[in-house]
């Protein structure tokens, strides 16, 4: 993306061999304006037919066209529920809020989206076995997909705060599992390092097949709104795979005419992993890594891979960064928890973020408003106990939900309950 240097798609790459720049998946787009149009994605909606039943490989042409069907790796993914939500809009501060939740994906996040994709190339190249460095979610996508594909799956983790729900996916779905004495930027120098050396496909967010499959959310989002434009697409920030290849999805569909305009995009940081947004309030003009803690664990990342992505889809879509604390997530996440939605901590950040920007004049109550769930509300079920239980260090919660203890009697069950007595016939 830096200096333009192209390179076959059957290439085993990860960064440019002269910039060492981030490679894109470049499309054609003469070709996309002669093959692809809203009715042929329409007719596509609820087909039973392989690979188009995936709200991925339902829009083929602008993920991998080229690809055999026979060759894709789909569970299939994608195809989640938009929720128009009056409550947590009136809380956040606008009239009509949207929020996509990437949680109902098979193995419970939006990493099946791009695994899909990235699983689908490493078939293409032949490769037997994929790695990643992950804080869950991707070891979770990367374990199944490859398990479906009939390959070996690989993942570094750190060996503290990778919550239960994700490592027990890994586990579960066969992949070899390394716990490793280092965090997660540490973990992705090291999966690329050893990938080199032995031979194995890499599966993060640098692999641009994987940031293809994630525009799929973008895509998917305008057609749920009839291929209307929201004002706004709100999204949490880690890695910012999301986030760049939101940007390049909205700019592809912008550029062959399926809409007429841009959205804005919001990021949103935790305020103790927040590189990008420090970044944002010097202009970009300084960038520096930070050492990353917080509660939402699936975006507990100082270093971001994606960081040049994400501020090119940023100037592309007039965008904002902000960032949230721990309190501020968890209250949020129980919110929307207690709305029968429910998500994963860093999940939250979008309806936290999003108020903020409410009360800071930058969204207007009158804008409508999409804001991006990432994860399922089991992929982290300590935090939400913690919570509930005021255990979580530093966090008083506001909307705790407590659990009750009592005695097996009618009498203490109606005294917690609030009912009186019932009096015999």
């Amino acid at each position: 993306m830096d200096c333009g240097e192209q390179y076959p798609v059957d290439k085993i790459i990860y960064a440019c061999e002269k910039c060492g720049g981030l490679l894109d998946v470049q499309h054609d787009t003469d070709y996309l304006n002669k093959t692809v149009n809203k009715a042929l994605f329409d007719q596509r909606l609820g087909t039973f037919e392989a690979p188009y039943n995936s709200g991925v490989w339902r829009y083929k042409e602008m993920i991998y066209p080229d690809v055999p069907n026979d060759i894709v790796v789909s569970r299939p993914e994608g195809n989640t529920n938009l929720y128009r939500n009056a409550k947590l809009a009136a809380w956040a501060g606008v009239e009509t809020l949207y929020l996509k939740h990437e949680g109902e994906n098979p193995t419970g996040s939006f990493k099946d989206r791009g695994m899909t994709g990235g699983v689908t190339q490493a078939r293409v190249l032949g490769i037997e076995r994929v790695a990643c460095a992950s804080t869950g979610n991707t070891s979770a996508s990367l374990a199944a997909y490859a398990a479906w594909a009939g390959l070996e799956g690989i993942v570094f983790f750190q060996n503290k705060q990778i919550a239960l729900g994700k490592l027990a996916q890994a586990i579960a779905y066969g992949a070899t599992g390394i716990q490793v004495d280092a965090d997660f930027d540490r973990n992705l120098e090291l999966v690329r390092e050893i990938a080199d050396r032995l031979g194995i496909y890499v599966l993060n967010s640098i692999n641009p097949f994987r940031l293809e499959g994630q525009k799929s959310i973008m895509i998917e989002v305008i057609q749920q709104l009839r291929w209307q434009v929201p004002d706004w697409i709100v999204v949490p920030g880690g890695n910012l795979g999301n986030s760049s290849a939101f940007g390049k999805g909205l700019h592809e569909l912008y550029d062959i005419g399926l809409i007429d305009r841009l959205p804005r995009m919001a990021i949103i940081q935790a305020d103790g992993a927040n590189p990008l947004y420090r970044s944002y309030k010097s202009g970009f003009r300084e960038y520096e890594p930070v050492h990353a803690e917080t509660v939402a664990t699936a975006i507990k990342i100082g270093n971001p891979v994606n960081y040049k992505k994400a501020v090119r889809s940023l100037k592309w879509t007039d965008g904002v960064v902000e960032e949230v604390s721990d309190q501020e997530i968890m209250d949020a996440k129980a919110l929307i928890d207690r709305q029968g939605i429910g998500c994963e901590p860093a999940s939250a950040c979008t309806l936290a973020g999003l108020q903020k920007l409410v009360r800071s004049g930058i969204i207007k109550p009158r804008e409508t408003v999409v804001g991006i769930l990432t994860g399922h509300v089991l992929k982290d079920a300590d935090a939400v106990i913690d919570y509930h239980s005021n255990q979580l260090e530093g966090i008083h919660p506001q909307y705790a939900n407590k659990l009750h203890q009592s005695e097996a009697t009618i009498e203490a069950l109606s005294a917690i309950l609030g009912v009186p007595e019932a009096t015999p016939a």
